[in-house]
């Protein structure tokens, strides 16, 4: 659906998600450190089913972190004058990210929203701003801040809000082995942190009809 100043609303899903290029790594010096945990681990690197492990392994490195080369916040930077005073929200923004702390993968969902003080942007542009600081190695609360900073900082609306619920794979497949936990932050900027109301409204609009969206 289109939206206020939604300059590309006829994209798909898929191509939003596949706006980055992958990022400028060093793809010979993955290859070494992969194939060195290999023999570290004890298996063998240059078996049939992993020789090519350390290539694609620095490929995948190169397109999951392909936020490291890229400024998000360049995607409001094309804003436009519109006199509408209610709410902007955008739920349900998949993201995939890495754990810096471990670096694996911690999925979720992204729930961004502001309300405009004169300024709207396309709908696909909050989009790709969780994209732009999801691909890098993140921890979820300062992607969640990182998110409605951007907002703030770019539109200057009247208050901004970022909520993300994930599952993070550092969590559930190791060390405390938790499946099915999801942890949820939240940033909120502006009226939405100052006012009551405004932000029980926000948080309310986020959740409404959870149960059917899930």
């Amino acid at each position: 659906m289109c939206g206020f100043g939604n300059d590309d609303c006829d994209e798909s899903e898929e191509v939003i998600s596949s706006n980055l290029s992958p990022a400028r790594v060093d793809i010979p010096r993955i290859e070494r450190a992969v194939r060195e945990i290999l023999l570290a681990v004890g298996e063998d690197p240059d078996r049939e089913g992993l020789i090519k492990t350390p290539n694609r392994v620095a490929r995948a490195y190169g397109e999951l972190m392909a936020g490291l080369q890229d400024d998000p916040k360049r995607h409001l930077k094309t804003v436009f004058t519109e006199e509408y005073d209610e709410v902007v929200l955008l739920r349900d923004i998949e993201f995939h990210s890495l754990c810096e702390h471990h670096l694996l993968p911690f999925t979720g969902r992204a729930h961004v929203a502001y309300l405009p003080d004169g300024k709207v942007v396309g709908l696909s542009k909050l989009a790709r701003l969780v994209e732009g600081f999801a691909r890098r190695p993140q921890v979820q609360e300062r992607l969640t801040t990182q998110i409605a900073d951007a907002l703030m900082e770019e539109l200057s609306p009247i208050g901004a809000a970022c909520v993300i619920e994930a599952t993070h794979t550092c969590m559930t497949i190791r060390g405390a082995k938790k499946h099915g936990s999801t942890m949820v932050t939240s940033a909120l900027r502006g009226i939405f942190k100052e006012n009551p109301s405004s932000r029980s409204e926000i948080l309310t609009l986020m959740y409404s009809d959870c149960s059917v969206r899930r």
